[in-house]
C-alpha cells in the first residue's frame, strides 16, 4: 500500500457547502436564504418568535423562585478530608478549620463558607470547625471519635 493508495471510507467525509459561488453550484445569487425577508439578512434573532402568535414560553404558566440572597457553601465530603489526612496534607492534630482546608488545597474559595457532607470512609479523630454540616456528617464525625463544630450563621444553615 502507498500513501496515494489511501482514502477515507465511502460516506465518512462530507464536502462542504460553498453557498454564494455562482449559478451553476446550485446555492447561487441568494445562497439558498431566499428573497428578502428578516431572515434573507444578516443579524436574524427570531428565537420563540412564532409569527405574532403567543409564544409558547409565554402560554405556559411559570414555576418556581430564584432566592436572591442565597448562600453558596464550598461543598466537601468527609472522605477526601480523610485522604488529606492520610496524605498529610491535613495535620490533624490541630483544629481543622476553613483556612486550613483551603491552604491544603482541598476547597478552592470558600464562599459563604464550607459545608462538610458524610460521603465516604471518615476514621480520624479531629475536631473539624466549618460553617455547615449535614446530619450524618456530625454523626460520622463523632462516631470516629472526633468532633465537628458549625460556626458562624448557625440558625441559617442548621437545617439545610
Amino acid at each position: 500500500m502507498k500513501l496515494h493508495e489511501l482514502s477515507d471510507n465511502e460516506g465518512a467525509t462530507k464536502k462542504r457547502k460553498r453557498v454564494g459561488r455562482g449559478p451553476g453550484s446550485g446555492t447561487g445569487k441568494m445562497g439558498g436564504r431566499g428573497i428578502k425577508g428578516q431572515k434573507s439578512r444578516s443579524g436574524v434573532a427570531i428565537n420563540g418568535y412564532e409569527g405574532g402568535q403567543m409564544p409558547l414560553y409565554q402560554r405556559l404558566p411559570k414555576r418556581g423562585f430564584t432566592k436572591p440572597n442565597r448562600k453558596a457553601y464550598a461543598v466537601v465530603n468527609l472522605g477526601l478530608i480523610q485522604k488529606f489526612i492520610d496524605d498529610k496534607k491535613i495535620d490533624a492534630g490541630a483544629a481543622i478549620t476553613e483556612d486550613a482546608l483551603i491552604s491544603s488545597g482541598l476547597v478552592r474559595r470558600k464562599l459563604d463558607g464550607v459545608r462538610v457532607l458524610a460521603k465516604g470512609d471518615f476514621t480520624a479523630k479531629v475536631d473539624l470547625q466549618v460553617t455547615g454540616a449535614s446530619k450524618s456528617a456530625v454523626e460520622a464525625v463523632e462516631k470516629a471519635g472526633g468532633k465537628l463544630t458549625v460556626t458562624a450563621p448557625a440558625a441559617a444553615n442548621a437545617d439545610a
